[in-house]
């Protein structure tokens, strides 16, 4: 039995998951680790432990596997995140990852002058503090001595490549969510570059996604236990591939995804410049792009309250499960309690790091069960606004496909639906960014000749229609929760 090997870089953990030709998932693998945040507004891991996690993941998988013939292995990570490196791939700094913010600053200053605008409309990346254009702003001013000294700044995948093949390279679906390339002429725009303060021989080479690296160097071969000449396909991001993997191959498609985070998207063949500012605009492959939002708050607001509001230390299954049990017992709209959840400030469509959650509407009669629900009510409507955007901007939804850890509870994939409108889909694919490189994969070795032709990759496992009685409350509660932020914005300390 052939088998591609999918592996998604995360910032909590590593997978790998091995697929065969009709996307059957015949091995699964994985490895956690821990960020470091040792002041607010930092978020850091040491890559070190992350090219671990990538070996321990592909050896236990390919051990698994055994008597199965591995065909090649393609990537996904984790995009925004940045690393200073010596000339021989030591790092200088941990993975400064998507979820730091110590750039917020100058993220602040840059975003409505003509010179961000334009970097916006030419790179397709919002400036916001998560983007490695801000974060070597920052890094220029603030750690100066490393700025200066460091051979390149690279990401975590780039990071992987090298130390097994020795070659900085970077796909163009990871560049594209820089700031610092342009998706129009494909390569390195020379108004981020300058803003930034590097040249662009300090970042690495430019490839497609379907790129092939054989030869692997240090004995690594002998450690993953695979021959040193299988096909490595370098991938694409975690967001545009979850947005394949998620079986939204069509125009009209749309992906979404709850996780830690959450994100929505739609593919087009062309960039959507919105002149507000509201959508990225990301490569999937060079004449396919990946519009879309994400969103800071998703299943994290979720371990928030848990801890903080409910006093449970774990985040494990059991909590969850009674969070949604708990949440469950209240209607619709709970009670008029509405949440803005910039917990972890926001992106899509605000792009605002320094926003704020608020609970408004508190009354007498309101329960903890009641603010459980709402906080779900809240992430939701965050997810409707940018769908809402989308729509606005490209096309009506057509389909939409749902994935992440949020399809494990049946009662938030119906809330969703029902605060939507829509009917949602849940593919049978376990990871879908790891299903999207196992796809890219195929592509690259010629096993498909269109990723379009992955439609037989996926079956529907499960589909909540919406309850349109229930809609229709929802759509009260959101016409209020739509005002809060532009309303509060400039009370904020």
């Amino acid at each position: 039995m052939n088998y591609i090997l999918g592996i998604d870089i995360g910032t909590s953990n590593t997978k790998a998951i091995g697929y065969t030709a009709n996307g059957v998932a015949v091995v699964h693998t994985n490895a956690g680790y821990s960020f470091s945040s040792d002041r607010e507004g930092y978020h850091e891991i040491d890559p070190r432990l992350l090219f671990d996690a990538v070996i321990n993941v592909i050896a236990g998988a390919v051990k698994a596997a055994a008597g199965k013939n591995l065909i090649a292995v393609s990537f996904s990570a984790a995009m925004h995140g940045i690393i200073a490196v010596d000339e021989q791939c030591n790092p200088l700094t941990n993975m400064i990852t998507w979820a730091d913010l110590r750039s917020m600053e100058y993220a602040l200053k840059l975003k409505d002058t003509e010179e961000g605008k334009n970097i916006y409309r030419r790179t397709g990346t919002p400036v916001h503090p998560m983007s490695p254009l801000c974060k070597l702003m920052w890094m220029k001013d603030n750690l100066t001595e490393v700025f200066h000294s460091a051979y390149k700044f690279i990401s975590i995948k780039e990071y992987v490549f090298f130390h097994l093949f020795g070659e900085f390279i970077i796909d163009h679906s990871i560049a594209s969510s820089t700031g610092l390339f342009d998706i129009y002429d494909i390569g390195w725009n020379t108004d981020a570059l300058r803003v930034a303060g590097i040249t662009a021989g300090r970042l690495s080479d430019h490839v497609g996604v379907t790129y092939i690296a054989k030869g692997l160097k240090n004995d690594y071969h002998t450690k993953l236990n695979i021959d040193s000449q299988t096909p490595f396909v370098i991938g694409g991001s975690d967001g545009c591939l979850a947005h394949l993997g998620s079986n939204a191959l069509k125009n009209g498609d749309v992906s979404l995804t709850i996780g830690t985070s959450g994100a929505v998207r739609m593919m087009m063949p062309q960039p959507v410049y919105d002149k507000e500012e509201r959508i990225f605009n990301y490569l999937l492959t060079d004449d396919l792009y990946v519009s879309g939002g994400p969103t800071n708050n998703g299943g994290n607001v979720v371990q928030w309250f848990n801890k903080n509001m409910a006093g449970k230390e774990s985040n494990s299954t059991e909590e969850y499960n009674w969070f949604m049990g708990e949440a469950a017992k209240i209607e619709p709209g709970s009670g008029g309690l509405i949440f803005l959840p910039y917990i972890y400030g926001e992106r899509a469509p605000i792009w605002d790091a320094s926003a704020r959650g608020v609970f408004f509407g508190i009354n007498g009669s309101h329960t903890q069960a009641h603010f459980m629900r709402s906080v779900i009510e809240g992430v939701s409507f965050a997810l409707y606004g940018i769908l809402k955007t989308l729509e606005d901007s490209i096309a009506p939804a057509e389909n939409i496909y749902v994935s992440g850890g949020f399809i494990n509870s049946t009662e938030w994939v119906q809330l969703l639906a029902d605060v939507l409108g829509k009917k949602l889909q849940v593919t049978g694919a376990r990871d879908a960014s790891a299903a999207g490189a196992a796809i890219i994969g195929m592509k690259a070795v010629g096993m498909i000749k269109v990723i379009t032709e992955a439609g037989s990759f996926f079956s529907i496992s499960a589909s909540y229609d919406p309850d349109l009685r229930k809609h229709e409350v929802y759509k009260g509660n959101y016409a209020v929760y739509s005002q809060l932020y532009n309303k509060l914005k400039d009370l904020k300390k």
